[in-house]
């Protein structure tokens, strides 16, 4: 969990939140606002014009039930909105308001991102409503936003200004913000080379019914594979770093014997997972009181399938997403590492995800350690985790680079020849 609102201060919770926005590029110094209602009924709210990247507790100012302001600032000017939404919603307990890049690109063409790419994405987010402008800080904006949410809504995007962000609890909210943050960044990046796909109904319910499948439980779980649990505990840390996995994004396995291996949790944050939140799966049961992460029936099939494999990440990294949203295929020959890694990146239908994987495996069987599943994720296999998260880093940073190609000129790839020169000298076939 990134914060526990249950053991943590209304203030701490805050605090802890927006220096991992600001810090991440999705709001400025002085730009954004977020609060929390506590079990009195009292707003917790950061202060107007204080620096965002240097908050402390102390800083947060807490509007009593009866109006009464305490603390050492001003409240932020948009405290209308935030009490607007309290009042009509009494189901949300905390609200992010921020202006991140790509989300202020679609409030100035007075558009929403469309959180049909991705069924994670429209199981997250649900709906996303959208408001006309209103003078921030304005009566006006805190009633015309109320009266959006008032409609059952989670994600707003409000006109030439920004979004804002409700959720049950502060890591519940700021889970549904990175979420609609990505679709929208990814949904430029797609923009750059093709036209997003998005998912049907039908789709998105198979993606719903097989969320849900769970393994059943063993009679007792083993201790002995502390050292491997640290292991992925640490990679998904540093993917968390990197942009590579964020939210309840993000999925990493590493086999243990035989069939058997070690998953990360479903649902939970994977900013700071622990090691006993990791999963055993022994003998097609899992761990008693957890439940396994996204597509576990698929780590499972590969596993027992190609016993070369030791460890699989899926992830949805927003480059790679754009192709796989844009079923545009991905030429790795760009530089030498990018081929070498990878050698290919092919593309396989959303249905593959759900059908055993047939297509999914007859690659791997081919050695071909990565493969897209269109409008979901990026398959990554290797002989060890680092291998596995090196071979990501490079999958996405060369995804990167094609479209930051793209609008300046037409790919070169690197030729039939010279890579016949890398094949005799790096692989081993």
């Amino acid at each position: 969990m990134l914060i526990e609102p249950q053991t943590m201060h209304p203030g701490e919770q805050i605090v802890t939140v927006i220096s991992r926005i600001y810090q991440r590029g999705l709001t400025t110094t002085s730009g954004g606002n977020i609060s929390v209602m506590d079990a009195r009924g009292d707003i917790w709210i950061t202060p107007s014009a204080v620096d965002k990247g240097s908050l402390k507790t102390s800083d947060i100012v807490c509007i009593k039930r009866d109006g009464t302001v305490v603390g050492n600032h001003i409240p932020s000017s948009e405290l209308p909105f935030h009490r607007a939404i309290y009042q009509i919603r009494p189901d949300i307990r905390a609200i992010i308001h921020a202006h991140p890049s790509s989300l202020v690109a679609f409030s100035l063409v007075h558009q929403i991102p469309d959180p049909d790419i991705l069924a994670p994405v429209k199981e997250i987010c649900g709906e996303i409503g959208y408001v006309c402008y209103e003078i921030p800080g304005s009566q006006a904006l805190g009633d015309t936003i109320s009266a959006e949410f008032q409609k059952g809504l989670y994600t707003i995007v409000m006109e030439n200004h920004g979004v804002v962000v409700g959720g049950f609890d502060m890591t519940d909210a700021y889970i549904r913000f990175e979420t609609i943050e990505f679709a929208a960044r990814t949904t430029l990046h797609c923009k750059t080379i093709g036209e997003p796909q998005t998912l049907s109904p039908k789709q998105i319910d198979h993606y719903k019914a097989h969320s849900s499948d769970y393994l059943p439980e063993m009679e007792e779980a083993s201790s002995e594979e502390m050292e491997k649990r640290a292991e992925i505990c640490r990679f998904v840390q540093r993917g968390c770093d990197q942009g590579l996995m964020f939210g309840s994004f993000g999925t990493v396995s590493l086999r243990l014997d035989k069939d058997d291996f070690l998953i990360t949790p479903s649902a939970l944050a994977r900013w700071n997972l622990k090691e006993e939140d990791i999963v055993l799966i022994k003998n097609g049961k899992r761990e008693p009181g957890k439940i396994p992460g996204d597509a576990v029936w698929l780590h499972e099939e590969i596993y027992r399938n190609n016993p070369g494999i030791h460890a699989v990440i899926m992830a949805r990294t927003p480059y790679l997403m754009a192709f796989a949203i844009t079923h545009q295929s991905m030429n790795v020959r760009t530089i030498p590492e990018s081929w070498i890694f990878l050698q290919d990146l092919p593309s396989v239908r959303y249905e593959s995800y759900f059908s055993g994987a047939p297509e999914i495996g007859a690659f791997l069987a081919r050695k071909i350690p990565a493969v897209l599943i269109q409008n979901d994720s990026v398959v990554v296999t290797g002989e060890s985790l680092l291998q596995t998260f090196d071979r990501l880093e490079v999958a996405e940073f060369s995804a990167q680079s094609l479209v930051m190609a793209k609008p300046i000129g037409k790919l070169v790839p690197i030729n039939d020849q010279q890579i016949e020169e890398l094949r005799k000298v790096y692989i081993n076939d």
